[in-house]
């Protein structure tokens, strides 16, 4: 049973994760301070650090604990779905898990808000770019593990998180400049996309007129 020692700690984090995700999405991340985020919560300096290595690791926890249960969501997938499709469905069967989990520590507004401070952003972007490869990596690995092969002999594993990571990327680019900035339009610009995946790859994109 959690203490009160563990749910002050729990609101404290929450209060600077809340605080610095405002700071960043309103004035900027490269114009916000960790001294300017203690301050907004109501902390020291020093209390920041306990929870944040910095502004990158406060910028990007959200996202995090979202990742994890991406990944946790594909490891629980049925054995006989094929790679693609446990993908796929782990995303999109996973979307109201994911909703839960960032309305844990922040409003979904809040989250929204952050994404598109993190694709206008370059610092944040190269950071989200470096921090992507890297869950595709272990998601990877999972994929490989569950199929029975060697990642490092077999390039399908990688090959297979490349494609969705790539439809995720391009998903959440188009969403975060359209007009429907809500977490519903961005769940199906990601059905809608997964779904062109095969069509894309081995069709012919050109209409009759073009032939």
């Amino acid at each position: 049973m959690e203490t009160l020692r563990e749910r002050k700690k729990q609101r404290t984090r929450e209060a600077l994760l809340r605080a610095a995700l405002e700071l960043f999405t309103t004035q900027g991340y490269e114009h916000t301070t960790v001294d300017e985020i203690a301050e907004a919560a109501d902390v020291s300096q020093r209390t920041f650090f306990r929870y944040f290595a910095g502004k990158e690791d406060a910028a990007f926890a959200v996202q995090e604990m979202t990742e994890a249960r991406f990944v946790d969501a594909v490891r629980a997938r049925p054995p006989h779905e094929a790679p693609l499709d446990a993908l796929r469905q782990a995303v999109l069967e996973g979307w109201d898990a994911i909703r839960e989990t960032v309305e844990t520590c922040v409003p979904v507004e809040l989250y929204l808000r952050m994404y598109r401070t993190i694709e206008s952003t370059p610092a944040l972007l190269a950071a989200h770019l470096r921090r992507s490869a890297a869950t595709e990596e272990t998601i990877a690995r999972l994929l490989a593990e569950r199929e029975g092969v060697d990642v490092d002999a077999d390039p399908r594993p990688r090959l297979a998180v490349a494609v969705f990571g790539g439809v995720i990327r391009v998903t959440e680019r188009q969403w975060s400049t359209g007009d429907d900035f809500s977490l519903d339009a961005m769940r199906q610009l990601t059905a809608s996309y997964l779904d062109q995946v095969a069509s894309a790859l081995t069709g012919k994109w050109r209409t009759s007129e073009d032939r």
